[in-house]
């Protein structure tokens, strides 16, 4: 698509052409200019971001409670760890 443009066809011609939007066709020729050949290869789809993740000292502190209790011979489990009220 992107050679399409660059040989001269319009955008509108390469969109009918492959069966996609004028939008997607100008978002493609941006970034080729922008990054080359690297607009090329496959991009990740995973978010730059999880809002649900679970707060890295979370983390820490359950992994620190896993080892004490493994340490001492006990259940390191998820009901041993979790909280004691309801």
């Amino acid at each position: 698509m992107i050679t399409a443009v660059l040989a001269g066809q319009s955008q509108s011609e390469v969109a009918r052409t492959y069966g996609v939007s004028q939008g997607w066709i100008s978002k493609l020729i941006a970034r080729y200019r922008a990054e080359g050949e690297q607009a090329f290869e496959p991009r990740s789809r995973r978010p730059a971001t999880s809002t649900n993740a679970t707060p890295q000292a979370t983390v820490d502190l359950v992994l620190q409670l896993r080892d004490q209790l493994s340490a001492q011979g006990l259940d390191a489990g998820a009901e041993t760890i979790g909280c004691p009220w309801p």
